[in-house]
């Protein structure tokens, strides 16, 4: 844009800077244009060369562990203490993923200390934005003050000094191949606020919002509860959803197919898709996390927060107690006092039958939006009313592996036989409700589990105590293809004494010298993890979809076994693009995203989330971009947002406060992803036949 602007008569320059917000708010740092020294960038197993348009192409090699350019600040340094956040055009010209990660300096950084760093990933010939913040919020506090229990929060400078930044590095990590890419419009940008930090507690207003910051839908009194409800009313009633959809959300415009009185997977004109009961194609457009539940700790707190009820209020029923905190400050502080805003703010919506009307406005909602899909953490009450289709999560315990490990906890042990009987126990659990409901479209069974890599499952189990059923299933395997243990001692290169002896170490073989017996007994653990779920979903709901246990971190050979059982592999891919998602040796299964979403800080939250946005809209625009890629990909037959609304401004048990929502803390939605939603919603079927 800044090219265009160039090559425009001083009037028409005038009127689209003003038009594009520039000047105040934005410092350009590099532009790249006449007058930029190429000579003057210093390379590390990189060229880089100006193009015709004046962007700055670089190529990077793959001989050193950070390829890539550093860019000097030209007078020697940059205050850019007034800005929240740098931007940078990126294009990816090789036909191979690039993450580019840029680094922001002060003097004396060495990539921990004394700068900052982001990435951004992209497709094969893709470009986009990539934002490294130079504050973690929009607000800076004027000293350090101990805040607790948030992933986010608003802060001194820290590892970063603003006001004297004196370089930028643009680099690849460990580059497998080489990568050629452009960078150009090196902007700084956004506003930041100072507060004062003996003025910051309380900074959490009775309705649960921020107190020190004002934006777009922010709920300032009683009153505006009942606007926004008439506002939205009047949208809903506007805005029904599309018409050429069957009760399920199914394309009645579409091919009519054959139909089982059950959602099943079919593929039709070269990708895959979903069935409704119905018999017409349907690709789940869905939201996770659908309920009104959205509690936070206020233990060793409470200053935080403007006006708690006192305990003869009727909002004093939203206070709760919690333990569940797997990371962060209450997992040692467990149990812990909760409060819901949330509900207090449905009660303050709705009146005294807000479960039911959120319940009732949540279906109209999501038809509204163009979303068909109740997914994954959602409350059963809403999804078993049977309008909206749903997913279902068969959760139950089961014995560990003890030498696993994983970032929600250690692996099951598909190999004890509480595995099987606790995983039909809590099935049979859902006779009347979710098992054989043609409304409910599969079952998810766990989440994110730890798979490591391609051995780490096997030699966990032979670092768990002797009477580990996985690791008395492994000795019978090498028994069986060993016969003797010092066959076994002379192929791994150790001393065991003897197969009991094997039995009661707990310390690791080599990875090298025994790779084959672990990744083959890697293999047998994950089949028999998927097997046995799928055997027992079957039994009891023959007629119902397996959809894996939601991938986040997983290896090819994990992969391939999920492919081997069920009838839809699950994903949770917070990425920018699916476009190219497929499995190992593209294998040809459905795939369904479970989980993904952008935040943005610029409505009164301290966190984005996983992936980060500049604002509302560009949160929109990429939930555009992604949803379209999914529908794009052959295999991939939905995608599941997370979360219906953002989480608490202070976080939940483990100090989760992404600002993830469709809805806000007040019940509020942002009509920029709601916009979206719904030009997807309308087109989506049409688009995945045509793209």
């Amino acid at each position: 844009m800044l090219k265009k602007i160039r090559s425009q008569a001083p009037v028409t320059a005038i009127l689209m800077l003003s038009a594009f917000s520039f000047a105040a708010d934005e410092q350009i740092l590099f532009d790249f244009g006449s007058g930029f020294d190429v000579n003057a960038v210093q390379t590390t197993d990189a060229a880089a060369t100006l193009t015709p348009s004046h962007a700055l192409r670089v190529r990077t090699g793959r001989e050193k562990t950070w390829p890539g350019i550093t860019l000097k600040a030209p007078q020697g340094k940059w205050d850019l203490s007034r800005f929240e956040y740098l931007k940078i055009d990126v294009r990816n010209l090789g036909s191979e993923p690039l993450t580019l990660n840029c680094r922001v300096d002060n003097p004396g950084a060495d990539g921990t200390n004394n700068c900052v760093t982001d990435s951004l990933t992209l497709a094969a010939n893709a470009r986009d934005t990539l934002i490294v913040r130079l504050y973690p919020t929009p607000w800076v506090l004027s000293r350090p003050v101990e805040i607790i229990g948030m992933r986010g929060w608003p802060k001194a400078p820290d590892k970063l000094d603003p006001a004297n930044v004196t370089q930028l590095l643009f680099f690849v990590t460990r580059p497998k191949t080489e990568h050629t890419f452009e960078i150009d419009n090196i902007i700084a940008a956004g506003r930041v606020n100072h507060i004062d930090a003996d003025k910051l507690f309380p900074m959490i207003d009775e309705f649960g919002q921020f107190i020190h910051a004002d934006w777009p839908g922010k709920t300032h009194s009683l009153a505006e509860f009942q606007s926004h409800r008439t506002t939205e009313s009047k949208d809903l009633a506007a805005n029904p959803g599309p018409a050429d959809r069957n009760q399920y959300g199914g394309w009645t415009a579409g091919p009519q197919l054959k139909a089982t009185g059950f959602f099943r997977v079919e593929k039709h004109a070269g990708k895959w898709w979903l069935v409704d009961p119905d018999g017409r194609l349907f690709w789940s457009h869905g939201i996770d996390c659908v309920r009104a539940v959205n509690d936070t700790p206020i233990t060793d707190r409470e200053h935080y927060f403007r006006n708690l009820p006192a305990g003869d209020s009727p909002f004093a029923s939203f206070y709760g107690r919690g333990s569940w905190a797997p990371h962060g400050y209450y997992n040692t502080h467990s149990p812990y006092r909760t409060y819901d805003f949330s509900r207090a703010n449905l009660l303050r919506k709705y009146g005294p039958t807000w479960s039911d009307d959120f319940a009732a406005i949540t279906h109209r909602r999501l038809k509204s939006w163009g979303l068909n899909t109740i997914a994954n953490w959602s409350d059963s009450a809403i999804y078993l009313m049977r309008k909206t289709p749903y997913t279902g999560n068969i959760g139950f315990s089961a014995k560990p592996i003890e030498g696993s490990e994983g970032y929600w906890g250690k692996f099951p042990d598909p190999f004890d036989a509480g595995f099987r009987n606790n995983l039909r126990a809590s099935l049979e659990r859902e006779k009347g409700r979710s098992l054989n409901d043609p409304w409910c479209i599969g079952y998810f069974v766990h989440n994110e589990l730890g798979w490591g890599d391609e051995t780490s499952l096997a030699i966990a189990a032979l670092q768990s105590p002797a009477d580990q059923p996985a690791k008395l299933a492994f000795l019978e395997v090498l028994k069986t293809k060993y016969q003797t243990i010092d066959k076994l001692n002379a192929a791994w290169g150790t001393q065991h004494a003897s197969w009991q002896a094997l039995l009661e170490t707990r310390q690791a073989p080599d990875r090298q010298k025994a790779s084959d017996d672990l990744k083959a007994f890697y293999t047998t653990i994950a089949e028999t993890y998927f097997k046995t779920i799928r055997d027992e979903i079957k039994r009891q709901a023959p007629n119902q979809m397996y959809m894996g246990c939601r991938f986040a971190w997983v290896n090819d050979r994990a992969a391939r076994a999920a492919a081997k059982y069920c009838d839809i592999v699950c994903y949770n891919c917070y990425t920018y693009s699916v476009a190219d998602l497929r499995l190992p040796g593209n294998i040809d299964v459905p795939i369904i995203v479970g989980e993904f979403h952008f935040g943005a800080l610029d409505r009164g939250m301290f966190h984005t989330g996983l992936r980060k946005t500049i604002s509302q809209q560009d949160r929109a625009d990429k939930y555009t971009a992604y949803v379209q890629g999914a529908l794009r990909n052959p295999c991939i037959v939905g995608t599941h947002w997370f979360q219906y609304k953002d989480q608490a401004t202070t976080g939940r048990g483990d100090g989760e406060n992404y600002q993830i929502g469709f809805i806000d803390i007040c019940n509020t939605p942002y009509p920029e992803i709601v916009a979206a939603a719904r030009n997807i919603g309308k087109t989506m079927y049409t688009y995945r036949l045509q793209e």
